[in-house]
């Protein structure tokens, strides 16, 4: 397991091209300390475990790992199904002006066609995504009052995985003098 800065985990998980919406994601926050944990995972692509924090309010800095490299069975049930309330993407920018506009226009379409059809909000998200050429999107566990069960699950399921990201976070927590207010 190789400890990498948030952003890095986040450029792996959107540079694959895999199916976008095959992932899923458990978010909440962090059993101790300042943050956020983050998990995601695909069927093909693994489990990522990611914790964060916001330096201030224009800054967040983390770090996360890949802490498995497909979701078997035992995984399987800690992550959210199609039917969770919840939503989650990620994104990349548009990459040039054209890109953008035909990213405008798609999602126009799409939210015309959606108001014109029956539709479920589900299939509305999927196919918005898709407009948007999101690489990683799916149903989210989260909850930002309290931690989800499913989070302490992975938590005790990658028992070392956690301690070392706890222990990376709170470096940079300590080395940010979070503690002492925003900077």
């Amino acid at each position: 397991m190789r400890v990498r800065a948030w952003r890095d985990i986040l450029e792996e998980v959107t540079a694959d091209g895999s199916d976008g919406e095959d992932w899923r994601a458990v978010a909440g926050r962090r059993r101790e300390g300042v943050g956020e944990d983050l998990v995601l995972g695909h069927p093909n692509r693994g489990v990522y475990f990611l914790k964060t924090y916001a330096k201030n309010p224009y800054e967040l800095r983390g770090v996360g790992a890949r802490v498995a490299r497909r979701v078997d069975d035992g995984l399987e049930p800690l992550l959210p199904n199609r039917e969770s309330a919840g939503r989650f993407a990620v994104q990349n920018p548009p990459e040039d002006d054209e890109h953008a506009k035909t990213m405008a226009k798609r999602v126009r379409e799409t939210v015309r066609v959606h108001g014109d059809a029956p539709t479920t909000p589900d299939d509305f998200f999927t196919d918005l995504m898709e407009a948007l050429d999101s690489p990683a999107f799916g149903p989210m566990e989260f909850d930002p009052e309290e931690r989800p069960d499913s989070l302490d699950a992975f938590g005790d399921e990658f028992e070392e995985a956690e301690r070392l990201l706890d222990a990376e976070l709170d470096d940079l927590v300590d080395e940010d003098e979070v503690g002492r207010g925003f900077q």
